[in-house]
């Protein structure tokens, strides 16, 4: 018996199988377009409402959004959050529910953003 013969009938071909994937489906979903509105003023360390008029005007034109037109609104005076509890919102102004009202210079910023 030759080497030749031996390779040829003595080993095993190698049995080699490709796994089946099952197909992976995805959905891509574009973001939804997002718009975001902010009133800026500062306390006078006495009043307790903010109204349009009351915004700084070097920002431009300030507006307080009806609760109803926008998705979502947060309010910060002097970079605190502050709870839904402690505020009312209407168009054109925002009302305070606090028993004091923020300190002189602070600053009072609503967000306020639509889906």
């Amino acid at each position: 018996m030759t080497s030749k013969n031996w390779d040829r009938n003595h080993f095993i071909k190698p049995f080699l199988t490709i796994p089946l994937i099952p197909p992976v489906i995805s959905c891509h979903h574009l973001p939804k377009k997002v718009e975001v509105y902010e009133y800026y003023t500062v306390s006078d360390g006495e009043s307790k409402s903010y109204k349009e008029v009351d915004g700084i005007p070097e920002l431009g034109k300030q507006v307080i959004l009806a609760p109803s037109q926008v998705s979502y609104m947060n309010l910060f005076i002097n970079g605190v959050l502050q709870p839904k509890d402690c505020y009312a919102v209407q168009k054109g102004e925002i009302t305070l529910k606090t028993e004091d009202a923020p300190p002189k210079g602070a600053p009072v910023i609503l967000q306020m953003f639509k889906f």
